[in-house]
């Protein structure tokens, strides 16, 4: 069994360790805002190929555990 956010990865030389996607230089705030801004989970694939349909997920679910970083 995963752990629950298992593609969620803060590492302190990576985005200034803000939480991100899988250690890409994609953070859980820009996927969110992308979200937040209108566009949809296959848009945002279409956009950034390098991401995942879970990694969407997690990002969501992952948001209300660590807001202190998100802002």
């Amino acid at each position: 069994m995963s752990k629950p956010f298992d593609r969620i990865t803060v590492h302190p030389e990576i985005c200034m360790g803000q939480p991100t996607v899988r250690g890409m230089r994609i953070t859980v705030a820009f996927v969110l805002k992308l979200m937040a801004s209108g566009m949809t989970h296959a848009e945002i694939l279409k956009a950034y190929p390098e991401l995942e349909e879970t990694d969407l997920h997690q990002t969501i679910e992952y948001a209300p555990h660590d807001n202190e970083k998100l802002r």
